[in-house]
């Protein structure tokens, strides 16, 4: 009997032993994905370098991981395997980006490349989902990166903190079969198209502002690109991006969404559904519609029959303005039209007469406004609203007679970030001495970013 339990007690321990093997293993393997993760940490890429080509194979995970899509007749194991072995491109980390590239990891793409030259704010949260408050300040391509390989480490990604230009665009997109646009100023749209013209690449492009998107594919089985539609660049005051126009978070998640089901489609084998159409998203009702595309232009200057661009060009002096998403600076009025927050602090304090015009809309006015200013948008004063109109000269009036003097009185003109407001001094100069009593007018430079920023730290910024 001693013998009999000495045997179970042995066997009951080997048991246990195999049990405390296994988990070690689980463990292990747990700590081999934190440390895979974690390293991303030491490989941002600040310039471009060779890629290896990928050789994937389906494991018995990813068969498990995969399993609803497999069944997918579109898809399959021939399809995922196509997947598992395409790299894609995202140039922007953003709205769209942040979407698109989670839902392309989560597919088993075999390598995302994430490039962008931005870093991590508060600001961006509410639509650029991979990002959160413990990386505020990261760049935004490791933070993607980051949150990516947590969901899929079996995804390759290669985060590129540097900016796309003329310099390095062709190797690098020459490196990735598909290019997905998702950043917001009009020299990088101009520039990734004609890369991908030039690299014979399909360009899946989206965009989202307010609460509208559109989406299209160019450069893609004969049918156009971008320049074949925009032939010529728009003027940079006509330009608004997410910062000037806002944005609700969800459409550009809503497209972005839709960029990786194109991805995932053509990457499969399955035929794009807008090579030569626009998909245009109202969320305000809720509804899609497409617009058929007219065809490539033979005389197109980048893939036309006779293209005049070869090679890539400085699309900032194209186009005129700078390759940011950040809000522009315009430059419309000389020194003498503009004065800085802490000059007009100094009037302020002096209790110096004059007329502190807000030209913002009353959307923006609500969210934050200086006490002693009158809000007058600007689309009023361009369309010469009567009531609005009407308001500033009786304004101009009762505070032309508490000094009591025939002097032209001081109008100070703020907006966010001084560029509606140098549109609005051009119109009142316009005005002055004509529609209105004779003014003289002037720009707060930098608007009221610059007040919070040098004057009033407690006063919101948005």
């Amino acid at each position: 009997y001693l013998m009999f339990d000495m045997d179970d007690g042995i066997v009951a321990l080997k048991k246990q032993l195999i049990e405390k093997d296994m988990e070690i293993a689980a463990l292990k393997k747990k700590l081999g994905q934190i440390q895979k993760a974690n390293s991303l940490l030491t490989d941002l890429q600040d310039k471009v370098s060779a890629l290896s080509p990928l050789k994937n194979t389906l494991t018995n995970d990813d068969i498990l991981r995969y399993s609803r899509q497999l069944l997918l007749p579109e898809l399959g194991v021939k399809g995922q395997m196509s997947l598992s072995n395409t790299s894609v491109l995202v140039v922007g980390c953003g709205g769209l980006g942040c979407p698109l590239a989670q839902y392309l990891a989560a597919a088993g793409i075999g390598r995302l490349g994430l490039l962008d030259y931005d870093e991590v704010e508060l600001s961006n949260l509410h639509r650029q989902v991979l990002h959160t408050e413990k990386t505020r300040g990261l760049p935004k391509a490791l933070s993607a990166a980051h949150a990516l390989s947590r969901l899929n480490s079996r995804v390759e990604c290669v985060p590129y903190h540097l900016k796309l230009s003329s310099a390095n665009a062709l190797y690098l997109i020459g490196q990735y079969p598909f290019m997905l646009y998702c950043s917001d100023n009009v020299p990088t749209r101009y520039l990734v198209n004609d890369a991908c013209v030039l690299s014979g690449k399909p360009l899946v492009s989206a965009s989202a502002l307010r609460m509208e998107g559109q989406l299209t594919v160019y450069n893609h089985r004969g049918g156009p690109c971008y320049r074949c539609l925009h032939p010529i660049p728009p003027q940079p005051d006509t330009v608004t991006n997410c910062s000037d126009g806002g944005v609700l978070g969800v459409v550009p998640g809503i497209m972005g969404c839709l960029q990786a089901l194109e991805v995932l489609k053509i990457a499969s084998g399955q035929p794009s559904s807008f090579g030569q159409q626009l998909l245009i998203f109202d969320g305000q009702e809720g509804r899609f519609r497409a617009i058929k595309l007219r065809a490539r232009r033979a005389e197109c200057d980048v893939c036309g029959e006779t293209p005049a661009v070869t090679e890539l060009l400085d699309y900032e002096a194209f186009c005129g303005m700078a390759a940011t998403d950040k809000c522009r600076r315009l430059n419309l009025l000389t020194a003498e039209q503009r004065i800085s927050v802490q000059e007009y602090r100094g009037i302020v304090d002096s209790a110096s007469p004059h007329l502190l015009l807000d030209v913002r809309p009353k959307v923006e006015v609500d969210i934050c406004r200086l006490s002693t200013s009158i809000n007058i948008p600007l689309v009023s004063l361009e369309e010469r609203k009567a009531n609005e109109v009407n308001l500033l000269k009786e304004k101009i009036k009762e505070l032309k007679q508490r000094p009591n003097t025939d002097a032209p009185l001081p109008v100070f003109v703020v907006c966010k970030l001084g560029n509606d407001s140098q549109k609005a001094v051009q119109i009142l100069e316009k005005m002055s001495g004509a529609e209105l009593e004779q003014i003289t007018v002037k720009d707060i430079s930098g608007g009221l970013i610059a007040w919070a920023n040098k004057i009033d730290p407690s006063f919101p910024q948005y």
